[in-house]
């Protein structure tokens, strides 16, 4: 797992640091017969093994992949042509987006053939990530605030489950079961702002960043509950979302609550501070990731 370095400060308007530029890599397909893929502008597959280009792509134009033998092949115009690698990575020749699943992705996709399937990732910078998680984790309508703690909170997850899914090759999934992900396609200009006006904020206990646990609602008092893990940074507080029924874990912020207490006046920093016990803010270092 890759160290962190932090820069804690107990208010975070002291937090001067710039953002942080890391990539991280998320599971958006794993174990598959096929993909469909594309790019918004002109783009290429290059081969990852050896950096050599292997074939250019035509802007909003479906291809297709499947594994071939230990390879892959590529289905264009209806005929197939082999690929001679087993790693292929799919980027755009300017500023644009790659496709996979129907939805439009930032970053750069990659495929791998592994023992006959294949798996694709999508390796994204850190805060590009966070503005494909916020909408499909948060309403685009709720309050700011409210946007603005779940982008620190996620961010904060994120960050303290880097390898979490090493033996797949990527660090997270895509969906609730780590944090649900939505690529550039959920993007709103509100949850974007959100994610902008937090860059690189994290939460933090004992000087490294908590592994920031959130729910839709709590049903009127959060838990600590955290899967026999002793986490004193997590406590059992009422949750403000008193008249939604209870649905997830419990543990850590309701973003029900936090939507609530944002409507109150409450601040990100206020509503992450009430529904996590004893933490501070801190903004990671980029140098960390070099």
């Amino acid at each position: 797992m890759k160290k962190i370095i932090l820069l804690v400060s107990i208010f975070c308007l002291n937090l001067v640091f710039a953002s942080p530029c890391f990539a991280i890599k998320i599971g958006l397909q794993t174990e598959v017969e096929s993909t469909g893929v594309g790019t918004s502008v002109s783009g290429k597959i290059i081969d990852a093994n050896t950096n050599y280009t292997i074939c250019d792509l035509d802007a909003m134009k479906g291809y297709e992949i499947r594994p071939y033998h230990n390879l892959m092949a590529i289905r264009v115009d209806g005929e197939y042509y082999k690929i001679k690698s087993d790693n292929i990575v799919l980027k755009t020749m300017n500023p644009g987006f790659v496709s996979v699943k129907g939805k439009w992705y930032r970053g750069i996709v990659m495929i791998q053939n592994k023992n006959g399937k294949l798996t694709v990732i999508n390796n994204v910078p850190l805060e590009d990530y966070l503005k494909g998680v916020v909408p499909s984790e948060m309403p685009s309508s709720w309050a700011t605030e409210a946007h603005k703690a779940q982008a620190i909170a996620a961010r904060s997850y994120a960050l303290a489950n880097l390898g979490k899914r090493a033996r797949y090759g990527y660090d997270l999934k895509d969906t609730p079961e780590d944090q649900a992900y939505g690529g550039a396609s959920a993007e709103t200009a509100d949850t974007n702002y959100a994610v902008e006006q937090t860059k690189g904020i994290v939460l933090t206990y004992n000087m490294k960043v908590i592994n920031a646990y959130y729910s839709a609602s709590a049903g009127g008092q959060t838990n600590t509950n955290s899967w026999g893990s002793n986490l004193p940074y997590l406590r059992s507080v009422p949750s403000f979302d008193d008249n939604v029924k209870k649905n997830g874990h419990g543990v850590g912020m309701s973003q029900h609550g936090a939507n609530n207490l944002a409507k109150q006046g409450y601040n990100a920093y206020q509503i992450l501070q009430y529904f996590y016990n004893d933490v501070k803010f801190a903004r990671v270092n980029p140098e960390s990731y070099n």
